[in-house]
């Protein structure tokens, strides 16, 4: 079952439909800074955030007579996250989200931090097409949402999380999430400020690692935030790839792809979105400080 019919879930996530997905193998763990800087090394492969700007590509998600910035904006830039001293209002992003100029795989929080001490986090600030190139680099693929929901339930059909009903289990914490108030105050209950290391949570049924939470992870699937309600609810979707396009109502101009998983930025006063059925859309040439992905592999 994909999907939820769950009254407290996203409505983007409703309702809840049958689908079939054929065997296929998935990495136990999201891909590391360390892999990831050998794919780089082996290729000379350079990320879309280490890139300038192309206005041509750019403008394809800007109203129609958008004007071009200026040259000197133009600039390889990033999404951190930055905790504010305050918030006056949840709805405005840009109080803790930053484009930093330099902010790369590399450079997570902008160009004076390093990886050091971080080799066997998830690697961040990758677009879409980074993450397609490295699978390819590997001889695998970006798994389709169905394949990635499927992984992340481990069997347990209808459970909320990957892992049963239940948030914390015994009074632990399964997965790297916010707590405190997000995102002024993070009390790092879980043991972590930020991304963590792959594997410091248990596994799911299907000895997957970090599943849930850590960073979101990219699917193949364009995002169409009234897909599911367009699927007859006696029919069983076989290998679905998703919809042929992109749609958000609430970002008209964005071009979107799935990703899913929440990430340590999910809070239960915001961002509720360490499910398995949680999805969101996200623009396909933007990285951010918490987003990442694993690769699948079938014959």
């Amino acid at each position: 079952m994909m999907g939820t019919n769950e009254e407290e879930a996203y409505e983007q996530e409703r309702p809840a439909h049958r689908v079939k997905v054929s065997g296929f193998w998935m990495d136990s763990t999201e891909v590391t800074n360390l892999q990831f800087s050998e794919f780089v090394k082996a290729t000379g492969y350079v990320t879309v955030a280490e890139r300038k700007p192309d206005w041509e590509e750019i403008k394809k998600q800007t109203p129609p007579g958008t004007p071009k910035p200026p040259e000197n904006m133009l600039v390889p830039v990033s999404l951190v996250f930055v905790p504010p001293a305050s918030v006056s209002n949840m709805d405005d992003i840009s109080q803790w989200w930053q484009l930093i100029p330099g902010a790369t795989w590399q450079h997570p929080e902008g160009p004076n931090s390093t990886l050091e001490g971080r080799w066997n986090n998830p690697v961040v600030h990758v677009a879409y097409e980074d993450a397609e190139a490295y699978a390819k680099w590997a001889g695998k693929r970006l798994p389709t949402e169905a394949e990635w929901e499927y992984a992340a339930k481990g069997g347990l059909q209808e459970a909320r999380y990957a892992w049963g009903n239940d948030f914390m289990v015994k009074g632990k914490h399964m997965a790297n999430t916010f707590q405190g108030r997000f995102p002024i105050s993070d009390n790092h209950e879980d043991g972590f400020s930020g991304t963590s290391p792959v594997g410091s949570f248990s596994p799911n049924n299907y000895g997957l690692y970090d599943i849930i939470g850590n960073v979101w992870e990219w699917t193949s699937d364009w995002y169409d935030a009234d897909a599911f309600k367009r699927i007859p609810s006696d029919k069983v979707i076989v290998n679905p790839t998703g919809p042929d396009k992109c749609y958000d109502p609430e970002d008209m101009y964005a071009i979107k792809r799935v990703t899913k998983g929440g990430s340590y930025l999910c809070s239960v006063n915001y961002c509720v979105n360490y499910r398995p059925s949680a999805r969101r859309g996200t623009a396909y040439d933007s990285g951010s400080s918490n987003i990442g992905f694993r690769c699948v592999y079938s014959k």
